[in-house]
C-alpha cells in the first residue's frame, strides 16, 4: 500500500486508490466467506520500517478506515504514529482521530501504550480499545497489575522472535501476591 516500496505500474500500483485495492479485495473475500463480523485488520500506515513509508501515511490511513468501514468488519486496528521506527517512541503531530471518525466502528490503536496514556486515549474517545502487546508478553497478569497499579516487567525484544522454549515468552514472572 505504500508508494515508497510500491512500484507497480498495473491495477495494484500507482494512485492511492490502486495501491490500496489488493488489501480491499482480500478483506471482500474474507467478507464474502465467513462474515464482517469475523473480520478485523492492523494497519501502520505511519511506520517507516525497513524503509517501507508512505508519503502521505494520513490520506493512506484514512482512505483504509473509509473504504474498510464499507465492509462492516468487526474492528480497524491501527498502529499510532509515534511509532514509526522499532523502538522508538516519539511524539507527534499526526492523529488516528480522522481514522477512527472515518472507520466509524471498533477502532483499536496499539504503539507503546502504559496504563496512563491507554486510559486517557480511551477517556478521550479517541479509541475503543488500546493494545498491550509487548506489555502482555512480559506480564502474564497485567489486567491485575494495572488494577493495582503495580510495578511492570520490562519486556526483552531480543527474546520475541527465538524458538527457545524457555527463555522468553514463558519466563516472565507473574506479580507475587500476598495472603
Amino acid at each position: 500500500m505504500k508508494d515508497k516500496v510500491n512500484d507497480r505500474t498495473d491495477q495494484y500500483g500507482g494512485s492511492l486508490e490502486n495501491r490500496c485495492r489488493f488489501a480491499l479485495d482480500i478483506v471482500e473475500a474474507i467478507v464474502n466467506e465467513i462474515g464482517a463480523d469475523r473480520v478485523g485488520i492492523r494497519l501502520s500506515p505511519f511506520a517507516d520500517y525497513m524503509e517501507s513509508g508512505d508519503s502521505n501515511p494520513s490520506a493512506l490511513g484514512l482512505y483504509m478506515a473509509e473504504s474498510l468501514y464499507k465492509y462492516g468488519i468487526a474492528y480497524c486496528h491501527m498502529v499510532d504514529p509515534r511509532m514509526k521506527t522499532i523502538g522508538v517512541k516519539v511524539e507527534c503531530p499526526e492523529s488516528l482521530v480522522p481514522m477512527r471518525k472515518a472507520f466509524k466502528g471498533t477502532f483499536l490503536v496499539a504503539g507503546d501504550y502504559d496504563r496512563g496514556d491507554g486510559n486517557k486515549v480511551v477517556l478521550e474517545d479517541r479509541v475503543d480499545l488500546v493494545v498491550y502487546g509487548h506489555l502482555f508478553l512480559a506480564n502474564p497478569d497485567l489486567p491485575k497489575r494495572f488494577e493495582l497499579d503495580a510495578p511492570l516487567n520490562k519486556y526483552i525484544r531480543e527474546t520475541f522472535y527465538i524458538s527457545d522454549p524457555v527463555v522468553g515468552y514463558t519466563d516472565y514472572p507473574f506479580l507475587e501476591t500476598t495472603a
